[in-house]
């Protein structure tokens, strides 16, 4: 039994010194290996691959690194195609021949993962274009 607790009291000592010698970023401490300039962006970010994760994982069966590190992409080309839509949506022009390449390796990124495009259970489409022009007119109202 001692040589148990010993031996469990080592490889602790052990995590706590591998835990050191390694990134910031492998130990979850940080999302990105160089501070973020752009907060905003960096928490749309963060807010994102948490989402992803929890897809993924939601039958807790743990991530292996290379889900999580798939999950970061997703994450990233979800950025990027959030950033033009902004783009489209104030006016302004956007180069639609890269917004669909994002958009396909999106997709073909998710179904590496393992995803199913499919609605939260009693959400569609109409229910949530219902919701925004509510919102809509709530906003406008005084």
């Amino acid at each position: 039994m001692e040589t148990a607790e010993i031996q469990l009291g080592v490889s602790a000592a052990q995590e706590v010194r591998q835990r050191k010698g390694r990134s910031a970023v492998t130990n979850g401490a940080r999302l990105h290996v160089a501070k973020i300039g752009d907060a905003k962006w960096a928490r749309r970010f963060r807010d994102i691959l948490i989402e992803i994760l929890s897809d993924i994982d939601s039958r807790d069966r743990g991530l292996s690194e290379a889900q999580r590190q798939l999950a970061r992409r997703c994450a990233t080309i979800a950025i990027a195609c959030e950033r033009m839509e902004g783009e489209a949506a104030a006016g302004n022009e956007i180069n639609l021949v890269v917004y669909g390449m994002l958009t396909d390796r999106l997709g073909r990124c998710f179904q590496r993962l393992g995803l199913k495009r499919q609605c939260a259970v009693g959400t569609t489409f109409g229910d949530l274009m219902l919701a925004d022009i509510e919102e809509r007119r709530n906003e406008d109202s005084p």
